[in-house]
């Protein structure tokens, strides 16, 4: 797993992306939740994405994904798509990244970038969108093929935690 000095983050120095990128108006802010100013090196967390894109078991589908997310303690934490032939047990790339957060220590993640096969961004599904509010929150920042969007934008009115505190109450 890469540590923070793979490229993923860095100080005040501007962000490792191409042109394009940092024009979005995410692009280049600080993640929200770490306690240092830190910029988000989007082509790192691309490389990295791709890298475990390249290791999906995708037999039947033969539709890899891989994603990287980088995490508020300064992590980058990744995973890709593992098909199963039964079909409702695939786990998505999402998932495994999850799940390398929690058993690493939790956190909560501040930006993410999930690539297809051609090693471009890919829009998470709907159920993998729920799992970064869940991880992320609203200012999770999310690469998608239009560029850097906060997940209050990829999924509006998201249903999360709060929702269950109310159902309590």
């Amino acid at each position: 797993m890469p540590a923070a000095s793979d490229g993923a983050i860095s100080g005040a120095s501007e962000p490792e992306t191409p042109e394009a990128e940092t024009s979005e108006p995410y692009a280049a802010e600080p993640a929200r939740r770490h306690t240092a100013e830190v910029r988000v090196e989007w082509e790192a967390l691309r490389r990295r994405a791709v890298e475990l894109m390249e290791r999906a078991y995708a037999p039947y589908s033969h539709f890899r994904v891989g994603v990287a997310g980088l995490v508020d303690d300064g992590r980058v934490v990744a995973g890709c798509n593992v098909e199963n032939a039964a079909y409702g047990v695939t786990l998505c790339a999402e998932c495994g990244m999850v799940s390398e957060l929690h058993a690493t220590g939790g956190g909560r993640l501040t930006a993410v970038y999930c690539v297809g096969g051609d090693g471009q961004a890919l829009m998470p599904c709907g159920r993998c969108r729920q799992l970064l509010w869940e991880n992320g929150g609203p200012d999770c920042l999310l690469m998608t093929p239009e560029g850097v969007l906060p997940m209050s934008a990829v999924l509006p009115q998201a249903f999360g935690p709060d929702n269950l505190r109310h159902a309590e109450g």
